[in-house]
């Protein structure tokens, strides 16, 4: 008998640096998720499409749940919880090495009120020891009741294929979503712009990474050459984060670009020429008007 194909949406959620994005980009085997050591790296909902003979998974990357702080952090929150609903199956990711957290559990909280199959993601084993990633299943099953306890280390692709063989398992018998060849749904410009943030949040420090947006304000193919010319405003919200990134002599501003560049170029497969300016656009993250500007719409959630 043949076998049926089957598709399905599936939502990742966790608290910052669980691991989302860096199990997305090991699933996709390559990079559409920005990765970096800052908590709420993931701001926008990303959609990874996964694609094999027998089955499409569409994977919803969130930003990491929490206490927000301005209303840049409850945008986070909401688009997070809202990747909840009408998806197939809930991935919820924890950082394996740390203890219960009252984020978690408020997470958890939130699962009361689904019907879809929620699956334990223990993340980061590769530095845990084997007793300790036993007492966390015990600690985790003891508070809500998992459809699958999966352990996995998304950066070593430790267990990953076999995450991905029980999801398939899980998923319903459906159509194929999208072309076998697309890996987002995201348009260009977004993950040009998540490229070019992941470098600042590489490269700076302290108060930095969370007053950075990026704007991409043209991608163009030259006529006359195989070359593509990428021009983007990175958006601070001080004159004084503005003077640290392009830093001295430019020299920040250049290895930005220089590291942003060679990942545009893997993305597009093509040469690129970037430009990067500098703007301040005080207290953004508080105002509606440019959170909307800078892409993060709730209305699109």
């Amino acid at each position: 008998m043949e076998e049926k194909f089957k598709s399905g949406f599936i939502t990742i959620v966790g608290r910052p640096n669980a691991g989302k994005s860096t199990f997305i980009n090991q699933v996709l085997k390559q990079k559409i998720a920005i990765v970096s050591d800052k908590p709420q790296t993931t701001r926008n909902k990303i959609q990874a499409v996964y694609t094999t003979s027998d089955a499409q998974i569409i994977f919803i990357d969130t930003p990491g749940v929490h206490k927000p702080k301005h209303k840049l952090g409850e945008f986070m929150n909401k688009v997070a919880l809202n990747a909840m609903k009408q998806v197939d199956i809930v991935l919820f990711m924890i950082d394996g090495s740390e203890s219960l957290s009252t984020g978690n559990r408020f997470i958890m909280e939130t699962f009361k009120h689904t019907n879809q199959p929620v699956f334990l993601i223990i993340n980061k084993i590769d530095i845990m020891k084997k007793e300790n990633i036993l007492a966390t299943m015990d600690e985790y099953q003891k508070e809500f009741e998992f459809a699958e306890i999966i352990p996995i280390s998304a950066l070593t692709n430790n267990n990953v294929d076999h995450l991905v063989d029980t999801l398939k398992k899980y998923l319903p018998v459906g159509p194929q979503y999208y072309p076998s060849d697309i890996i987002t749904d995201h348009p260009e410009k977004f993950v040009i712009s998540e490229l070019i943030r992941e470098k600042v949040l590489i490269k700076t420090r302290e108060e930095i990474p969370h007053s950075v947006a990026v704007v991409i304000d043209e991608v163009k193919k030259r006529d006359d050459a195989e070359v593509i010319d990428v021009f983007a405003t990175i958006i601070i919200e001080r004159d004084s984060q503005k003077r640290i990134i392009i830093g001295k002599g430019g020299q920040m501003l250049k290895d930005v670009g220089t590291l942003a560049r060679r990942d545009i170029q893997n993305l597009l497969g093509s040469k690129v020429y970037l430009e990067l300016w500098v703007k301040v656009v005080e207290d953004w993250r508080n105002k509606r008007s440019s959170l909307h500007d800078f892409g993060y719409r709730e209305n699109d959630y």
